[in-house]
């Protein structure tokens, strides 16, 4: 049977709870066990595909297509584990299908309430889809004492009751702040989290303290005992100076041994961090450094593209290399501007995204790196606007872009209508804004004698898209017969999925978001290849 690992946080969002939770997977698997982990996320949105990214910043997505929270990129990162649909829900979708059961008279007749349909139906996500797993990490979206968590920590205290206080766990991650003026340690916000916490039912079995400092001993045993939790499951989490130190920190602190405790488990191996300490060594003493420009319109908001980052940091640990990050609005940047704010660039990447706010700017900045011969990634909505870029200056199609952008123009970028996915075919006519997209992994073959094929060393590969709309193949004739070649495309050859320039020395734009499937321990190659690219421009 399965553990259930329950991950709550209180006094402020933000902790870390994300993190935490999947350097504890990690740990776990490598001492030999078998760990999913799940977000359960307590906004009414059903999903987080049509929220703003100002609001809720990147939205990952999973090879069976969902569109999820970004921590479950966390999950991936660290553990290695590949998330599913079934890793993640709303509160929009547990009330959706409630209501739906509702219409359909499943309840026979009965009054629906939040106890027991909508934490029966908490409870029936916890526990589905779970088959040989030694542990389940839950992770609980929000702050302990929100009205929008309550159900989710009304579902996780009856939980532990149906299958047995021996069979799961409860760890609350807590800040515990360091007050400059008196040189002091504040233990009060965690007691008081921890009060709210038990006043739901939940006692804490460990406790997760986020903290500037080392917390000192007294005040560890004033946590444990005002909060009663043992002295030993008072983990203390210092802010590091990479992400990529928390596996090797938690360990430190004796998290993972203390989860087995609990549970009276005998490991059945050792950790193995060394791949995190050599990742680290590089990440904090790199050999050289090499800078690249993002242009988008959510540039400036740190988790608008937190997959993307972390991708371009795993390239650079690849190539011994710290990536400087230069971000560059593409509303703000003009013509003018483009040689200035571009000059000390190695690297320009065009990220995913929508809409024609910013899109002359980064046809602007992709026809610098063209005629620059500046190593150029172009993800999704990156390789579309290089497709208009090229369309317009090399082909002499001026009108060319997208019908997403204008419905008057000459078509090289157009609504995607059907396409297949497993053998059946699947059309985007749904009414609802996640019923048009492709989503979800999708193959690609590859043509040889193209540096895209010497990338992936393979003819066939399984990428994740995200997109309503898509290069007109129509065109493909007019693009290759100017250099620019159509060199990765869906088996059926209807779609194309990358393309690439001759006569440069790297310059590719892919369809689908290889930034979701880059780990520490294993870089994508396409971001392995592009950051060596950079590393190699002469400027």
């Amino acid at each position: 049977m399965a553990r259930y690992i329950f991950v709550t946080g209180g006094v402020v969002s933000s902790l870390g709870k994300g993190l935490s939770s999947a350097s504890l997977a990690y740990l776990l698997q490598s001492r030999g066990f078998k760990v999913r982990i799940r977000k359960l996320d307590p906004y009414l949105n059903v999903d987080p595909g049509t929220m703003s990214p100002f609001q809720h910043g990147e939205v990952f997505v999973t090879d069976d297509g969902a569109e999820t929270d970004l921590d479950l990129g966390h999950y991936e990162r660290f553990s290695g584990i590949s998330s599913k649909k079934s890793d993640n829900i709303t509160t929009g979708q547990i009330y959706s299908d409630v209501l739906k059961k509702e219409r359909r008279g499943k309840y026979l007749g009965k009054t629906v309430q939040v106890i027991p349909h909508v934490t029966d139906r908490i409870k029936e996500f916890i526990k589905n889809d779970i088959k040989n797993e030694d542990f389940v990490i839950c992770e609980i979206g929000g702050t302990v004492g929100d009205i929008e968590s309550l159900p989710f920590v009304e579902a996780i205290r009856q939980f532990s009751n149906d299958v047995g206080k021996k069979n799961t766990l409860f760890i609350h991650l807590t800040l515990v702040p360091y007050m400059k003026a008196s040189d002091e340690i504040k233990t009060k916000p965690t007691q008081h989290s921890v009060k709210e916490l038990r006043s739901i039912g939940i006692q804490p079995d460990i406790i997760i303290c986020r903290c500037e400092r080392n917390i000192p001993l007294d005040q560890k045993k004033k946590i444990s005992l005002f909060c009663n939790v043992d002295i030993k499951n008072v983990i203390q989490t210092i802010d590091v100076k990479t992400i990529y130190e928390a596996p090797i920190s938690f360990n430190n602190e004796n998290l993972d041994k203390q989860v087995l405790n609990y549970f009276k488990i005998k490991s059945k191996k050792n950790v193995n961090l060394t791949p995190w300490k050599k990742i680290t060594k590089v990440v904090l003493n790199p050999k050289k450094n090499v800078n690249i420009a993002i242009i988008g319109k959510y540039v400036n908001l740190k988790d608008a593209y937190k997959s993307l980052d972390e991708a371009l940091v795993h390239g650079g640990i690849h190539n011994n290399l710290k990536v400087n990050l230069l971000r560059i609005e593409s509303d703000n940047l003009k013509p003018l501007d483009i040689k200035n704010k571009l000059n000390n660039v190695s690297g320009i990447l065009i990220p995913g995204g929508f809409g024609k706010r910013g899109t002359e700017g980064k046809i602007e900045a992709i026809k610098y790196a063209r005629k620059n011969k500046i190593p150029f990634l172009g993800i999704c909505y990156g390789m579309q606007m290089a497709i208009i870029e090229f369309a317009r200056n090399v082909l002499k199609i001026n009108k060319a872009s997208s019908t997403e952008l204008d419905s008057k123009c000459i078509p090289v970028i157009g609504l995607i209508h059907e396409w297949k996915k497993n053998g059946k075919i699947i059309k985007g006519t749904n009414k609802d804004l996640g019923g048009t997209m492709r989503l979800g992994s999708y193959d690609a073959e590859l043509i040889n004698n193209s540096l895209i094929r010497n990338i992936y060393k393979t003819r066939l590969i399984k990428e994740r898209h995200r997109h309503r709309y898509e290069v007109n193949i129509n065109y493909k004739n007019q693009f290759e017969k100017k250099g620019l070649i159509f060199s990765g495309n869906s088996p059926d050859k209807n779609l194309p999925e990358i393309i690439e320039l001759k006569n440069h020395p790297w310059f590719i734009g892919v369809q689908f978001h290889p930034e979701f499937k880059s780990r520490p321990l294993a870089p994508h190659p396409l971001f392995s290849s592009f950051i060596k690219a950079a590393k190699n421009h002469k400027k």
